[in-house]
């Protein structure tokens, strides 16, 4: 048996997330239709983290085991003939049987993108936020420092998150502006269902100056979703980055963090 790892790239407008579900259009049922084809025999995908409907990956790491042999070539040009063009594997790479793309990783990485004008983008329709208020997003990096760290993040969690802790460690939480962009980072061992999005919701609410800085701390301690922001909206959001052990040696996605996603932003 062989298990070969894979970086994937999506735009997830038109899919209703990465999970497979039935009648639904997904990328994992897609990702594993076209790797089937290459290998001719069914093959079934794991992922890094799972991402909701609307949300886009720069570096979402799959794997996959088969018994058979392929070129690393022939797996990424293989798969990716059969592909749509808004999905696309970007690398493979042979792995020992003990890698787990999910288990194993140390670390993820999320991007939230917002475009701050007054007015909407044709460019940015569906692969980012838009907020027509005016942000400062240096009330948003205070904020952010209330929420780095190791506790627990049930008042950012989904009511529908399945995990069995809240307990999060977020060993980094930015904001950035660059020009009429701005960018939220966020890295943690692993994310809650929606956490991103709630973190995201939050810092937009203390960047509109509707709450100072310190509610976020107010929030995280109060550990109730209900008292927190509105959930921001799935089209800024990147699953940007994921972290293996340098044993694996596999490519790394911090190597083009300055990579362009939308026209204008570098």
């Amino acid at each position: 048996m062989n298990r070969y790892a894979v970086a994937v790239e999506y735009d997830g407008s038109a899919y209703s997330g990465w999970q497979t579900q039935q009648s639904l259009r997904t990328i994992q049922g897609l990702v594993e239709s076209a790797l089937s084809g290459v290998a001719a025999e069914r093959v079934d995908v794991v992922c890094a983290g799972r991402t909701d409907a609307g949300v886009h990956a720069r570096w979402q790491v799959a794997h996959f085991d088969t018994n058979v042999t392929r070129p690393m070539r022939g797996w990424v040009m293989g798969a990716n003939t059969e592909l749509p063009r808004d999905i696309s594997l970007v690398w493979a790479r042979p792995v020992p049987l003990h890698f787990h793309a999910r288990y194993t990783a140390e670390a993820r990485t999320y991007r939230y993108l917002i475009l701050n004008r007054t007015a909407r983008s044709a460019l940015a329709e569906k692969r980012a936020a838009v907020v027509f208020k005016p942000l400062d997003h240096e009330r948003m990096a205070e904020a952010a420092g209330h929420l780095c760290g190791h506790y627990d993040f049930s008042a950012f969690r989904s009511s529908e998150c399945q995990s069995n802790s809240p307990v999060r460690r977020v060993e980094h939480l930015s904001v950035e502006r660059l020009g009429e962009w701005v960018i939220i980072e966020a890295t943690a061992n692993a994310f809650l269902h929606h956490m991103m999005r709630n973190l995201a919701g939050l810092l937009i609410e203390v960047g509109k100056g509707d709450a100072p800085p310190s509610w976020a701390l107010e929030v995280r301690e109060g550990l109730d979703r209900t008292k927190g922001a509105p959930t921001a909206p799935a089209e800024g959001l990147y699953f940007w980055d994921v972290r293996y052990p340098e044993a694996f040696r596999l490519p790394s996605g911090r190597l083009g963090q300055r990579s362009i996603i939308m026209p204008g932003l570098n």
